[in-house]
């Protein structure tokens, strides 16, 4: 009988063949770490990323989704195929380090408490990718955000709450928010709270995960100890996240991305505040919306 693993990693790919291909050999450098499986779920990639993994990573399960399902549902079919206590969603651009999965893994095991763990992510140029933890959007983080009051003033506790410039990005804390570039939970509260939430198709499903984990009372812990490699400035419109894409398509993803902030909002925060705060909320949304769809269609 086949021995049951411990963890299960899952890696969303859509036409990101060379970054992908670096990622699983990362996972094949550590594969003593736990007794882990690989599932890449591929958003119908046209570059021959499932050839590749299919030739050259015949270990790794692959499940090939018909068309682009955006993040969320892509990374959901892989439900049904998961063995392990543990899951991690990884994503494609990464590359894992020594010692992050074990210790990860350990860490999440000896804390009963936790709901989801991430490790600390690095950019190729050696910094935080402050993405890494943040706060939920509620409407004062979002305008210190979004106003860049809190690039202003980075060690602002006040200003400063959406990316916890406050804190330092080597100690272990809990926080709201973890990336989905590396996130790991426990497979039975994923089940517990759906997985991730496929209204959305390209940003804010990790957040929106997060709330419904931190919502059944589990905490969400930055463990900063080790660490992957994020190439994230290559993320949506040329090597990275969604590879190589046409303008139409990356006007989609910039849509997408703006309006998972609405649909967040109004899932999470409209009922606690007063009718007035949401409308100017909403409005600062589409016109937030209005400026990143210029920016794309001028690119």
């Amino acid at each position: 009988m086949q021995k049951k693993v411990d963890l299960s990693i899952v890696i969303l790919s859509y036409n990101t063949k060379e970054l992908l291909r670096n990622c699983l050999n990362s996972l094949k450098k550590v594969q003593d770490e736990a007794y882990f499986e690989v599932i890449v779920t591929d958003n119908a990639s046209s570059d021959g990323s499932h050839e590749m993994v299919r030739s050259e990573f015949p270990w790794v399960r692959l499940i090939e989704n018909k068309k682009n399902l955006g993040f969320a549902a892509g990374n959901n079919k892989a439900r049904k195929s998961v063995g392990g206590d543990y899951v991690l969603f990884l994503n494609s651009d990464t590359i894992v380090h020594k010692d992050t999965i074990k210790e990860t893994v350990k860490y999440i095991g000896k804390h009963p408490d936790l709901g989801a763990v991430t490790c600390k992510i690095v950019l190729p140029d050696e910094s935080l990718d402050n993405d890494a933890r943040r706060s939920f959007p509620t409407p004062w983080v979002a305008l210190t955000h979004f106003s860049g009051l809190d690039r202003l003033f980075p060690k602002s506790s006040l200003l400063a709450k959406y990316w916890y410039g406050y804190k330092s990005d080597s100690e272990i804390y809990e926080v709201d928010v973890l990336q989905g570039a590396f996130f790991l939970s426990r497979r039975k509260i994923l089940d517990e709270v759906g997985w991730f939430d496929e209204d959305y198709f390209l940003d804010g499903e990790d957040i929106d995960l997060c709330w419904r984990i931190k919502e059944k009372g589990w905490k969400i812990i930055y463990y900063p100890k080790v660490s992957i490699i994020h190439i994230k400035g290559a993320s949506k419109d040329k090597q990275g996240s969604f590879g190589k894409v046409t303008k139409e398509e990356r006007i989609k993803f910039v849509n997408a991305g703006v309006d998972s902030m609405e649909i967040f909002y109004k899932k999470r925060l409209w009922e606690r505040y007063p009718l007035i705060l949401n409308l100017f909320v909403i409005m600062g949304i589409k016109f937030l919306k209005g400026i990143r769809f210029l920016r794309a269609l001028l690119s």
